[in-house]
Parts: C-alpha cells; structure tokens; sequence
C-alpha cells in the first residue's frame, strides 16, 4: 500500500505546474504578522516545490526548507536557484534534527496535516526562540465555483472510488473547522492565534483540472483501472455538459502563533 505523504513524489514537475499558488494578500498577511525580513530565520515544513517559498524569500529572510520527496526537492531548488538564503533539505521533518540555532519563524503551508500530530506542535515549539511564531496555511476545497459540475462529480467517484461516502457534498467555507487550527488553540505550548481566511476561485479546463486530480494523494492511491476511468468520466462530464471549463473554490486559512514563555 502506498504511503500517501509520499505519493506527490512521483509527480514533482506535474505538482509544480498544477498546484494553484497562495493568494498574495495571504502571503503579505503572514509576512507583516511574522515580522520578515533580512534577519529573520525561517524553517519551513514540507515545501514541496516552493509554493510558499519563493514568495517568502524574495523578503530576504534566511529559509531552512525540509522536504520529504527528493524529487519534489529538485524542483523547489530550480526554482530557488536565485535565492542563495534558501537551503532545501531532503529528510522526514518528524525525524530531522535539529539545528542548535532557533528560529525566529516556523512555517508550513498544506502539508501540517502530514506530520505525526504528536510531534508538530511539539517539535515546531522547541524549533522556535522564545517569542517565535507558528505560522499554517491550511487548505480546504468548498462549495462554490462550478456547484452543478460537483454534484454530478459524486456519481463518478462513487462509481470509481469505493471509499467514496455516498452523498458527499462540499460544505460551505463558513462550516470548515480545520484540525490542525483546532489543535494549535488547544495547545499551552503557544498563545491562541486569530486566523485570517482567503477564498480563491480558478477557472480550469479539462485537461488542467485532471492535471491537479493527478497531484492528490487520494487520486494516486488508487488503482490504475479505477484512476483511468474516474478521470475519463470527469473529462467527459466537464467537456459534454459545462462547455469545457470549471471553476473550483479554495479557501486557505491562516495562523500564526507566538510560542508561549517557557
């Protein structure tokens, strides 16, 4: 059986060109909030291939980014490449350790719910200097955007995916509580952070919309019989009833966090 955290891998180049990118209003929002800037020093948890990363850096702060996938890596270094403060490493975040030297900032954005939730918190407050934050972009997809596309969508994943809940329906932002906030306020090891929510809509075609299905971890584990035909029938229903395109919404929150006095 696949280790899902580790089924992005295999796409590292696909994951670059698919993925949407942070708002920049989010990006701008945890900058003021974290205080970057050329003295900061960051650790960054699963980069992938530098979504967050490059907006950060073109603060001038020094990043520490620690990825999983080698390959994922490769491609977040390409694009770093004109960042010389930025040092991509290749370990399993639970396991790294590290360095001697805190941390003025930890962040990581969509992949918190990856780590082992009995050492993310734990392990990130022990990264920090006093007075540090945590700072989390966490990501959900909701209802909005092409709404009738997703409806139908159901019946092709509960045709394909057996582990489909029958009647799944996207919720609405408001509704989204997000575990990994949740945990975080019910921490003493940092002081309750008031989270900052962004909507964003993306226009797809079908052949785009597949690519990002192709990035998801869930999508990858499966068969590839049952992968062939739930992308095949997504491809249809998108070309043969919505004129080709779709709109998905997101909503990422974020949290920042000081870590609490010792």
């Amino acid at each position: 059986m696949k280790v899902l955290r580790e089924t992005f891998n295999e796409v590292a180049e696909l994951y670059d060109r698919a993925r949407p990118r942070y708002p920049a209003s989010l990006v701008e929002e945890l900058t003021r909030a974290a205080d970057l800037g050329p003295d900061s020093r960051v650790l960054e948890i699963g980069p992938g291939t530098g979504q967050l990363t490059l907006p950060l850096a073109e603060s001038g702060c020094r990043i520490t980014a620690v990825e999983l996938g080698d390959a994922m890596a490769q491609v977040a270094r390409r694009r770093l490449r004109g960042f010389p403060r930025v040092d991509v490493r290749v370990a399993d975040f639970e396991r790294w350790e590290l360095p001697d030297e805190p941390f003025d900032l930890v962040v990581c954005a969509t992949a918190f719910h990856w780590i082992d939730p009995a050492v993310r918190l734990v392990k990130s407050a022990r990264a920090l200097r006093p007075g540090g934050r945590l700072a989390l972009i966490l990501t959900d997809h909701v209802a909005g955007g092409t709404e009738e596309f997703f409806r139908l969508a159901q019946e092709c994943y509960e045709r394909w995916d057996p582990a489909t809940p029958p009647g799944l329906r996207l919720q609405p932002a408001s509704e989204i509580v997000f575990a990994e906030t949740a945990q975080l306020n019910g921490s003493d090891l940092f002081e309750t952070p008031v989270p900052v929510r962004v909507t964003q809509d993306i226009t797809y075609t079908a052949d785009q919309y597949i690519d990002v299905l192709l990035t998801y971890s869930g999508h990858r584990a499966l068969d590839d019989t049952a992968r062939q035909g739930l992308l095949t029938s997504l491809r249809q229903l998108i070309d043969t009833r919505f004129g080709g395109t779709v709109t998905k919404r997101y909503l990422h929150e974020l949290v920042v966090a000081a870590r609490t006095p010792e």
